[in-house]
């Protein structure tokens, strides 16, 4: 047992006489100084035995080998060496540069548009990018009452129109913004579908929808929406009154309180236009106008005896009174809302946009 676990050398070397080697192995043989300087942290080892199918290896360093290009065989067999540096064929150039057709700097955002620089005019562009909106938008819906007379091409580029400038809203909280809320703002489009009634009056010969408005008192929290009828001898406008609640920085909860009627304004002239269409009939007017001049004395004085009266006063009861209304977009002049399934874009009073 004893001779199992010690055996002798000499033993062994008569049972595995291929396996023990009769001499030491040169220490150059297990570890190559060229290797340890390429390679610090790895050492390669070649094994040598003294038996013809383990033949040894050494380090193969061809004759070109030298400081600068050094061949060493790894211990699978193979020359390896340095990697080359790669070489560059553009020699001496300046870094590529991004420049546009007019010679300056285009930067290019992750959507693949140029970005434009905020310190280089960034909000003026965006200004008139919202500008060219608004414009379209307005020159869009021009003559068609407010939208009712509006085909479905017409409907389909206005409601595209509202999108972008939705999608571009630069105050997303505008009930935060009480010095662009306020004042007193003109409907030039609506798809509100309890507005068509009134809208439909317009097609009744001599009545036309003048105006149609709204103000906005965001310190007394009032709503005030207006009306104005045309005909050729009169003029009748009519309102309702609302007190309304901030319930988000977009979110007002409305509810209308009273309606007022004004006395008609009796117009000094009767104003015919030139001609009026009934049911598809070109009318003309012109001859009409002729006989009224004799009655313009009269017409002025009842203008006179009816102006300067108290409005009509009459409360606004039921389940309809309240309503809600989210603006979704707002800036110094321009407005888009919707409220209870209804979209409205309004214009500030005294805009450009409104010089048709």
């Amino acid at each position: 047992m004893s001779l199992l676990l010690n055996p002798h050398p000499s033993l062994l070397s008569h049972i595995f006489p291929k396996f023990i080697r009769k001499t030491p192995i040169p220490s150059s043989t297990f570890f190559s100084p060229m290797i340890k300087d390429k390679f610090p942290t790895r050492s390669t080892y070649n094994f040598s035995f003294n038996d013809p199918a383990y033949p040894s290896s050494k380090p193969n360093i061809s004759s070109e080998s030298g400081p600068e290009n050094p061949s060493v065989v790894d211990e699978w067999g193979e020359n390896s060496g340095p990697e080359p540096e790669p070489t560059s064929k553009l020699i001496d150039t300046d870094p590529p540069i991004d420049d546009d057709e007019w010679g300056g700097s285009a930067v290019v955002s992750g959507n693949g548009i140029p970005a434009v620089d905020e310190e280089d005019g960034g909000n003026t562009v965006k200004e008139e990018r919202l500008w060219e909106l608004k414009r379209a938008l307005v020159d869009t819906v021009y003559g068609s009452d407010f939208g009712f007379r509006a085909s479905a091409e017409i409907r389909a580029e206005t409601l595209e129109l509202v999108s972008q400038l939705e999608a571009a809203n630069p105050n997303p909280s505008p009930t935060e913004s009480p010095e662009l809320l306020d004042g007193n703002w003109v409907l030039v489009f609506t798809a509100f579908s309890e507005l068509l009634p009134l809208l439909s009056v317009g097609s009744i010969p001599f009545v036309k929808v003048e105006k149609i408005g709204q103000s906005i008192d965001t310190r007394s929290l009032t709503i005030e929406n207006s009306t104005t009828l045309s005909t050729p001898t009169f003029t009748l406008s009519f309102s309702a009154s609302a007190a309304f609640e901030i319930r988000s920085p977009s979110r007002i909860q409305v509810e209308f309180k009273e309606g007022s009627f004004n006395p008609p304004e009796i117009k000094s002239s009767v104003d015919l236009p030139e001609s009026v269409n009934i049911f598809g009939q070109n009318i003309n007017l012109s001859f009409v106008q002729q006989f009224l001049n004799p009655l313009q004395n009269a017409v002025a004085g009842v203008a006179r005896a009816i102006s300067g009266q108290s409005p009509l006063k009459i409360p606004i009861r039921g389940g309809q009174t309240k309503s809600w209304l989210l603006t979704t977009y707002l800036d110094k002049d321009f407005r888009i809302s919707r409220g209870d399934g209804g979209l409205f874009v309004l214009v500030k009073e005294g805009s450009s946009l409104l010089d048709w």
